[in-house]
């Protein structure tokens, strides 16, 4: 995974062993998806992120890597994390659906949507009411009556390649890198109430859970959201979404939000007011201006 969930290393406490990651009962669940046969798992690597990259640089376009282990994830801009073994899904998928660069921009809140579809059908828990998205790439855990705790996350890579005169660039590859926190049980005071695991918001959960259930989850439901993506396109020539995306979130319309910069200039407090035609997120600033956020942070005002 090559998400920054977290800053830090966690504090981990000591819990039964976790189980073995078993590849079969993966290839068993994915049958007839673009991902068949094309998954594989290590135990450790600095990035599967890295290494999907360096495989679409030698000129593939499809694979999956999982590792129980990371020792130099990448999350965007300039975070870097270490993974706990055994007690997060980290996980890398590289394609290359047929899209034009531009509606490329929506595979981020897309591959979110998978995930939580994914970790609300295994576990059964609601979408949106228990397993929220921040956009764009941000999977967290509500609880009434308290803040969200961050679960997951999302991190998207691409390449275009050239466009010809007047037609649109066209996608070469996408690397999309998901990262969920399951097995985790403790976390450091000062994170204790920004982050959060799957098995530590279980009622009851039995033991440290097994990680293939979700991990063919979320590449089933990947597999669909890439498809409907790329339908939406052909069928249709625009980049609308087929669907209302705010049922999946409550961060896309009505909610308080401080914007975060990443480029030096002054972050604003507003109000989201949905998508534009692009995909990203609407703002109404509160000085009155609507802007248009394409990086940078996102936290509840």
């Amino acid at each position: 995974m090559d998400i920054p969930l977290l800053p830090y290393d966690l504090v981990e406490m000591p819990t039964p062993a976790i189980p073995r990651f078993d590849l079969a009962m993966v290839a068993s669940a994915i049958a007839g998806t673009e991902f068949a046969g094309r998954v594989q798992h290590l135990a450790t690597i600095p990035s599967t992120n890295s290494l999907a990259l360096a495989v679409a640089h030698s000129g593939g376009r499809a694979g999956v890597w999982i590792a129980d282990e990371q020792t130099a994830g990448r999350g965007r801009g300039t975070h870097t994390w270490h993974s706990a073994a055994g007690q997060g899904l980290y996980m890398s998928a590289l394609v290359a659906p047929q899209i034009p660069a531009d509606v490329a921009r929506r595979l981020s809140f897309r591959a979110a949507i998978a995930v939580q579809s994914a970790i609300a059908s295994t576990f059964s828990l609601a979408v949106r009411e228990q397993i929220d998205i921040r956009w764009p790439n941000d999977l967290m855990f509500a609880r009434p009556g308290a803040a969200q705790r961050k679960l997951g996350g999302i991190l998207i890579e691409t390449s275009a390649n050239p466009a010809p005169a007047h037609t649109p660039a066209m996608l070469r590859y996408a690397v999309i890198g998901v990262g969920v926190n399951v097995n985790h049980m403790a976390f450091p005071p000062e994170l204790d109430s920004v982050a959060t695991s799957i098995r530590r918001e279980l009622p009851q959960p039995a033991g440290p859970l097994r990680r293939e259930p979700l991990a063919a989850a979320i590449l089933n439901a990947l597999d669909e959201e890439i498809k409907l993506l790329a339908g939406t396109w052909r069928e249709r020539g625009d980049y609308l979404a087929a669907r209302d995306l705010t049922r999946f979130s409550s961060w896309l319309a009505g909610k308080r939000v401080v914007v975060e910069s990443r480029d030096g200039s002054d972050g604003y407090t507003g109000t989201t007011a949905g998508l534009n035609a692009q995909g990203f997120l609407r703002v109404s600033a509160d000085d009155g201006v609507e802007r248009v956020v394409v990086s940078g942070g996102l936290r509840e005002a």
